[in-house]
Parts: structure tokens; sequence; C-alpha cells
């Protein structure tokens, strides 16, 4: 079995998500990104406190991370105002989608004729099309809102949440239901990866998925609570968080990973250039011995979440 042969969803936020479609953007339209939208920093943060809206700062990385990096589409999306005045931070990219979603009758249109513009042939995805934000408890009971306080948290939260919740686009669920290999991460596991599976549409699709779904680890250790985890530790937080475990395997980069829960892939992923990032070439060789013995999932039964 061929890559190329797949169809193929990624889930995630960030740069992280950026990177795997990038790197497999030869998929073309056999390629979905479902993409986290509970960004509150930065250009994204500053529009969303403007009006309610999706967090659109992830969605256009992911865009632009399609499109060759010397096309006028690529720099136009990507240029960031400088100075200290009200433009002075964000990123054109963001602020057209911000005023194309306050005129289009949904942000999927909106991302539409973006894909369009850039001549972006990959589906690209919110997870949901209504504002929201994370909620983190802590083990006692208090409680932190927005993407930024739960990554500053000194401990790993109980729980996370949606405030509100949320319903994702019926796109997505038919996206998760076809495919054949699905992908979660890189990128912050808090506030990259676990948000989607926090929206009942998205979790009640993998459950009963037909297809292999594969946790992609990050390379060096993230900048939140999280980076203290073991695989199987990250792991038990979803199940407990989610009531189930829609992960079939793990792809790590470090040969100490092991896990008693699923299968671990172990594979040289960094890049020669910047260390942290995956190397595309790697990512895909690492994806294929992942795929090589994939037998067909049999659907999971739904679990109440707790």
């Amino acid at each position: 079995m061929q890559l190329k042969k797949l169809n193929i969803v990624a889930i995630g936020g960030g740069h992280g998500l950026g990177r795997v479609l990038s790197t497999l953007s030869f998929m073309q339209d056999q390629l979905t990104g479902i993409v986290t939208t509970t960004d509150n920093g930065g250009s994204t943060g500053r529009l969303r406190k403007r009006s309610s809206s999706i967090a659109w700062g992830d969605l256009r990385n992911c865009l632009t991370q399609l499109v060759d990096e010397n096309t006028v589409g690529s720099q136009l999306f990507d240029f960031r105002f400088d100075g200290e005045d009200e433009l002075g931070g964000h990123n054109l990219g963001n602020l057209i989608l911000y005023g194309l979603g306050q005129i289009q009758s949904s942000p999927i249109d909106s991302i539409k004729l973006v894909r369009r513009l850039l001549r972006v042939k990959t589906q690209v995805l919110p997870m949901s099309e209504s504002p929201t934000d994370l909620m983190a408890f802590y083990p006692e009971g208090r409680c932190r809102v927005g993407e930024l306080s739960v990554d500053d948290m000194p401990i790993m939260p109980k729980n996370l949440m949606l405030a509100p919740l949320v319903k994702s686009p019926q796109q997505c669920v038919t996206a998760i239901n076809n495919a054949d290999l699905i992908i979660l991460g890189p990128g912050s596991f808090l506030t990259s990866v676990v948000p989607p599976l926090l929206v009942r549409d998205i979790t009640n699709a993998l459950q009963q998925r037909k297809g292999h779904c594969v946790f992609v680890e990050n390379i060096v250790a993230e900048n939140s609570p999280a980076a203290a985890l073991s695989l199987d530790e990250k792991l038990n937080w979803i199940e407990e968080n989610i009531g189930c475990l829609p992960i079939d395997s793990a792809i790590c980069h470090h040969d100490d990973v092991a896990s008693t829960k699923v299968k671990v892939i172990k594979h040289d992923m960094a890049s020669d250039d910047i260390r942290h990032h995956h190397d595309k070439a790697k990512l895909i060789e690492a994806l294929n011995k992942c795929i090589e013995d994939i037998e067909p999932i049999t659907p999971l039964k739904i679990a109440n979440a707790n």
C-alpha cells in the first residue's frame, strides 16, 4: 500500500499540521486538513476580541503551507505588518480571512474562496465554524480559559473542554469516514492535538473510523505541562477525557519511547536544517512504515465520556 493511493485526513493545529499538509501536498484532493480553531493569541486573538469569530491563524498557516512559498499568493497571505499602530503585528492573511468571514455565509465558504485564489486543491476545514475557547481544570477544580493560559499551566489539567460546546462541519465527519489514514499531530498536545478531539462529532467519527489513526510525536519537548508526559500517559489522558482512544499507532523520533497501548514506529524525523522540524522525506518514510501492515479497523463501540 502506498500513500498516494490513500485518502488521508490530518488533524491538528499550528505549525505541526501545516508541516504535515506541506509534506503531503502532492496528495492534492485526496488530502484533508481539519484545523484547530481555539487560538486566542497574537493577530488572531486581537481579531477575536474585536468581534466573535473562529481563530483564523492556524487555518491561514495551513493554507499557505500548501502553496509554493515563492508565489505572490503565499507572500500576500504570510505578510505581517510592522510597527506599534493598530496594524502592527497583524498578519494580512488573517485580516483577509477575517474580512471574508464577515461577508461570506460561513467560514468554509471563505476558505473555499481563498483556496480558489491560491489554487489549493487540498480541502482545509475548521474543526468547527462556531467560536469556542479551551477551558482547563486543575485537579482541585480551579480553571483557566484560553489557549495561551492553558499552555502556561504549571501542571497538567485534569480535564479540558470547549466553552461553549460546538458542532463540527459535516465535511469533517465525511472526510474522516472516507479516510484510509488519519494523522494526529505533531504539535502542542493540549492546544493543537486535543481540541478537535473535544468536538463530539469528530470523536464519534473517529470511533467509527474505517481507516488507521496514527499519532505523530514531536521531535523536541514542547513548552507546556504535556512535555513531562510519556507516550502512554498522553494516551491515557486522551482516553480519560474523551471516553475512548481513537489511535492505533504512534510515530516517534526517539528510540527510548515505548507503549503498552499502541504500536510504536520509531524513525528519525528531524530536519538537518531546523532540528525541531519534521523532515518531509523522513516523515513520508515513517508514514509508509506505518501503513505497511495496516489491517482493516473494526469500528469501536461508543464509550461514555467521563
